[in-house]
């Protein structure tokens, strides 16, 4: 499941991060609502999580212009414990579910899980791209039924591009997803994970393009 983690708070955002990938997810991290706001509308999610107090525009901001502009996408909301008129707008301006800070990771799955069997999505979702197929819930490439041998941060590279896959991804938005927003990495830092991740790809039917200077689309050869 793509899920798109609004918080300002970077040590929080790191640990659910890194919690939600573990068990199978790609994450998105945005630390201002203003960025989460732009993110959501060119580029979507299957879920999102975000904090109320966001610096550049709140989170009841951002969930209100996602519902004005007709998306549907599942919202929990991250509150802290006085802020109960604000768990009430953001209800009423359409969020489906709120977790009151300091809360347990368990439960923020549980909630994921709960709201992923509401709103019918796939939560074990494989797709097939050119001779491979990608699970996930277990985050394996596998060909001919085999599981490749893939890296964690060449994994991750290959999550970014299936998600906008057929788009143009920019280096600096797949080193914010492979390092995490915010840290001090070169762009350049992901071009070995990219060239590498080609080479493992390409006996497969499947291409990274590189656009100078622009980033990088994944597609099936013709």
């Amino acid at each position: 499941m793509r899920i798109a983690l609004v918080e300002d708070n970077e040590a929080l955002a790191s640990a659910i991060a890194y919690r939600l990938r573990d068990r199978g997810h790609s994450v998105d991290v945005l630390h201002d609502g203003q960025e989460g706001d732009v993110y959501l509308s060119q580029e979507g999610a299957d879920l999102v999580v975000l904090d109320i107090n966001l610096p550049g525009m709140s989170g009841l901001e951002v969930l209100s212009g996602l519902r004005a502009r007709g998306d549907g996408v599942p919202v929990i909301l991250l509150t802290a414990r006085s802020e109960t008129s604000d768990r009430v707008e953001g209800l009423d301006l359409g969020a489906d579910d709120y977790l009151v800070k300091p809360f347990d990771m368990d439960e923020l799955e549980a909630r994921i899980r709960a709201l992923s069997r509401r709103k019918n999505i796939d939560y074990g979702a494989r797709e097939r791209i050119g001779g491979l197929e990608f699970n996930r819930t277990t985050r394996q490439v596998t060909a001919s039924g085999e599981v490749l041998d893939i890296p964690r941060k060449e994994l991750a590279t290959f999550e970014c591009l299936l998600e906008r896959r057929g788009r143009l991804v920019s280096r600096s938005m797949l080193t914010d997803h492979v390092y995490g927003i915010g840290a001090d990495v070169d762009d350049k830092a992901i071009e070995p994970h990219v060239s590498r991740l080609r080479r493992r790809l390409s006996e497969h039917g499947v291409t990274i393009k590189a656009a100078r200077g622009l980033g990088y689309m994944l597609e099936v050869e013709s």
